[in-house]
């Protein structure tokens, strides 16, 4: 059984409740600051670890347990006759269970015009090394950084006189999970601080968990999903689901690649996904008339996928949904009745997110797994360098604006990707082919909407001239490129044979 707990907590929910127990089970109480104070002003009788130290707290509270006394009655392991031996030589009386947890520093640097003093202030010095020390110690100190975890260790205590070695070897490791974490946070706060150190040498990464997922991208895969620390206005972290079932692996991939699209307009937009693709994107006068653009491009691949819009969804529009089989509706908000049409579905996933629109530019990377370690990189924010128009004839204003919408919807198709356009629906999309031609022709051939007088967007340049000679069969009028390769001249050439207009763009969009 314990004798000897020190309790230290910037969080003190449960705490009153937990020490009253400890207490109940005969445990001296150390404690200190804040923590002793409102134990004591619930009847909980301690000794402040000052007391314990024979030195005051100084430094306006920065030191008050960085002590020998403190740090012997932790770090002293039992069956070492010499640790036991010095401990009674230099009146150190162990300390059998650590309750602690840290300043609130992620708490601060969330709030809206926190100083950098502030944040540095709520850096914790104590409370990590101790619960670093306690934790070195497990088999002989129970470390508790977590109040979730209050309960199992009193009921352990009460129904077994001890807290069992797995116990114990668990919320070791949770300490360290909280420590490293904590860590990570102050070095990524005072990083995003510079201009230069996106991509440092030692790079320390930390998350917190959103929930379990029912499986990964298959059902014997499993999976969960994490929040990166930060505001995320926008993301789809702060979704708020309304109804549905519970979000799966590939909904919240296929759900923030549509985000990811979505943020590209400003107009009422909507934007069809399927399997991290877009099947579908339509812009309108209203989101009723951009939903059916996304629909007609492709009422066949739009089943069961996801959809996202970024102005209200109305009645009207929600009626038109539910004529077929969606998974996700994501938008920032819903009237009265569109959402009670939706609701009447049961298995659809009604997500409000009240900042869809609003782009996270400052010190956002993209991380991909590979064997044995991750590529980063930034992200792809940026549309394109400058607009040139190499061929004899120009663009109309009408066909650059769908040139410019069709370059939008394929810098977030996967290569190699061509997307066709017309009247600012896309009409033909073809994603993820090993090599371009092959692209362009599954955009044409499998088009539901007439693609004459449809504009062209290639992810990448075009290696040949066949890409113009099919579009131009196709009846296509004009085509937007990067530009860049050798035989550009060709495909510029065959452009003019054609009456084609062709503008490059100085950056291509790969996505793999």
């Amino acid at each position: 059984m314990i004798k000897r707990a020190l309790i230290s907590v910037s969080n003190k929910t449960g705490i009153v409740e937990f020490a009253k127990k400890l207490k109940e089970l005969e445990v001296e109480i150390i404690s200190t600051g804040g923590t002793a104070r409102k134990l004591v002003e619930n009847g909980i009788e301690l000794t402040n670890v000052s007391d314990i130290t024979g030195f005051p707290e100084c430094l306006d509270g920065r030191v008050k347990t960085l002590h020998p006394v403190i740090h012997g009655g932790i770090l002293a392991v039992r069956e070492n006759e010499n640790h036991m031996k010095q401990l009674k030589e230099l009146n150190i009386e162990p300390i059998d269970l650590l309750v602690i947890n840290l300043y609130p520093f992620k708490e601060t640097i969330l709030k809206e015009n926190t100083s950098f003093e502030e944040a540095i202030e709520n850096i914790d010095i104590g409370g990590p090394t101790m619960l670093r020390a306690a934790a070195k110690n497990f088999k002989d100190v129970i470390v508790v950084v977590d109040p979730a975890d209050y309960e199992k260790v009193i009921n352990e205590l009460i129904e077994k006189k001890e807290v069992s070695y797995e116990t114990r070897y668990r919320l070791a490791l949770k300490v360290f999970e909280y420590t490293s974490h904590y860590d990570a946070l102050i070095s990524n706060y005072l990083k995003d601080r510079l201009d230069d150190e996106k991509f440092p040498e030692i790079l320390t990464i930390t998350y917190e968990k959103v929930q379990d997922l029912r499986y990964g991208e298959n059902s014997h895969q499993r999976a969960a999903f994490y929040r990166e620390i930060g505001k995320n206005t926008g993301s789809l972290v702060n979704a708020k689901q309304i109804s549905g079932k519970e979000l799966s692996f590939n909904n919240i991939n296929d759900a923030n690649g549509a985000l990811e699209l979505l943020k590209e307009f400003d107009e009422p937009t909507v934007v069809a996904v399927k399997h991290t693709n877009p099947c579908g994107v339509g812009c309108g006068i209203n989101i009723y008339d951009a939903y059916m653009k996304a629909y007609e491009c492709d009422p066949k691949s739009i089943f069961g996928g996801i959809i996202a819009a970024n102005k209200t969804i109305d009645k009207k529009t929600a009626e038109e949904i539910n004529k077929i089989f969606i998974e996700i509706v994501i938008a920032p908000d819903f009237d009265e009745e569109g959402l009670e049409i939706l609701k009447s579905k049961k298995n659809i996933r009604i997500l409000k997110l009240k900042d869809i629109e609003k782009k996270q530019m400052k010190n956002r990377v993209d991380i991909k797994k590979v064997s044995g370690g991750i590529l980063i990189q930034d992200i792809d924010f940026r549309l394109y360098d400058d607009l040139k128009v190499v061929t004899e004839r120009v663009p109309t204003e009408k066909e650059m604006e769908d040139l410019i919408f069709a370059w939008k919807v394929c810098k977030h198709v996967k290569s190699n990707g061509i997307v066709l356009a017309k009247d600012k629906q896309t009409v033909g999309i073809g994603p993820g082919q090993v090599n371009r031609i092959w692209a362009l022709e599954n955009s044409i051939r499998q088009a539901f909407v007439d693609v004459k007088g449809s504009v062209m967007a290639s992810d990448a340049f075009f290696p040949f001239s066949d890409c113009v000679e099919a579009a131009a069969k196709a009846g296509i009028t004009a085509i937007i490129q990067p530009g860049g390769s050798i035989r550009d001249r060709e495909s510029i050439e065959a452009a003019d044979r054609y009456g084609i207009a062709m503008i490059f763009t100085g950056m291509r969009h790969f996505k793999h």
